[in-house]
């Protein structure tokens, strides 16, 4: 009789999950999910010269020596000119302490890329999408796909050089598809400044958030909130480097153009 219980009971769990899996949902289809996700990417970055936001910044390295350097944290005001890519950059704080006189300085942060294709597509294009599993995270179901790069890819720009580069996985919101979070790791060294000025190695990680930030007429729009590089590298070819650096991007807000 005991194990005459016991083997029905395994067959009513058995038989209670396979109805649970029959019951999951399906995950989407890859092609239009992804590219509903690219396409929000590349709206974001259309507009993203309306907004004014904060930055912190901070890197920890270790030289040569072995001695611990840092170049502070600094919070910077960010506001748009009207002009493409082109920034009004004020400093508020320095290693904690206000600097309430700090002038405006100008910065670019446009992409200086040749006709053709933008970084977001040319990325796109330099790796290969595989849709993994579906998680809920804090009440919401996000889909899991993974990442790598393209060995047949040719990559224009510098964005789909350093994809090309990497693999790894995103966090998309199934609903919003937007992109919420991304991990990956170096596959080869990734150089800045052909390799002059920083090399950072192979194994190398990376790690990003994207959260909305308002709700504009054309629907809401999601912005980078963090990124994180770690891994060891070298800085003007010799000198060795274990890099932990930093930036946090809040305060997003549609803001008037400075002049």
């Amino acid at each position: 009789m005991g194990r005459s219980l016991l083997r029905t009971a395994v067959l009513l769990v058995l038989a209670a999950i396979g109805a649970a899996a029959a019951q999951e949902t399906a995950l989407p289809d890859a092609a239009s999910f992804l590219a509903a996700a690219r396409e929000n990417l590349a709206r974001a970055s259309r507009i993203q010269g309306r907004y004014a936001y904060k930055e912190r910044s901070t890197e920890v390295h270790r030289n040569l020596f072995g001695k611990i350097g840092s170049g502070g944290v600094r919070v910077f005001e960010m506001r748009p000119t009207g002009e493409p890519g082109v920034f009004m950059r004020r400093l508020l704080e320095d290693d904690g302490v206000p600097v309430p006189d700090a002038k405006p300085e100008r910065v670019e942060r446009r992409s200086r890329r040749p006709q053709g294709r933008t970084g977001i597509d040319d990325a796109a294009a330099a790796m290969k999408f595989t849709v993994v599993r579906r998680e809920r995270v804090n009440g919401r179901d996000q889909i899991v796909v993974r990442f790598e790069g393209d060995p047949a890819a040719t990559p224009e720009t510098r964005e789909g050089r350093i994809a090309k580069m990497l693999a790894g996985h995103v966090w998309i919101d199934e609903q919003a598809r937007e992109v919420v979070r991304g991990e990956a790791t170096a596959t080869d060294d990734v150089s800045y400044g052909l390799g002059m000025v920083v090399r950072v190695h192979k194994g190398a990680r990376i790690s990003m958030t994207r959260a909305p930030v308002d709700s504009p007429p054309e629907g809401q729009i999601w912005m980078l909130t963090s990124l994180r590089i770690t891994g060891e590298g070298r800085a003007m070819l010799i000198r060795k480097l274990t890099v932990n650096h930093v930036i946090e991007w809040f305060d997003y807000e549609v803001a008037k153009v400075a002049k």
